[in-house]
């Protein structure tokens, strides 16, 4: 009879720098990639309903792809100042692209001055 081997030890992988991809700007996934756990819609959906909004939303962006957003954070933690606002994710900016590219034009309404379009592309 064949046993399954499953050891703790030849599973666990975290990453704390590391690849990214050169589209999204997301982390690479996988542990032969040197990448980052999958962080999918259903954790998504159940960070949402147990109210972890400002989690959610680090995971989302600066841990994420949110480029310029992930060195302001970086350089504010080694400055020891309080932590910036995040931007928008690049595969906001990925999907914009797309939008674009089938004729669609898209408008960015920002909520300081909601009388005023800022359009994108």
């Amino acid at each position: 009879m064949m046993k399954l081997v499953h050891m703790a030890e030849d599973k666990i992988h975290a990453r704390n720098i590391g690849p990214y991809s050169l589209i999204t700007q997301q982390p690479l996934g996988g542990k032969s990639r040197a990448g980052g756990q999958r962080f999918g819609e259903m954790e998504v959906w159940a960070l949402e309903a147990y109210g972890a909004a400002y989690a959610l939303q680090e995971m989302l962006t600066v841990k994420s792809d949110d480029m310029i957003g992930r060195r302001k954070v970086y350089e504010a933690i080694i400055k020891g100042e309080e932590l910036p606002e995040p931007g928008l994710p690049a595969s906001f900016n990925v999907l914009l692209r797309e939008l674009n590219g089938l004729c669609l034009a898209t408008y960015l309404i920002r909520r300081k001055e909601s009388d005023k379009r800022k359009e994108i592309g």
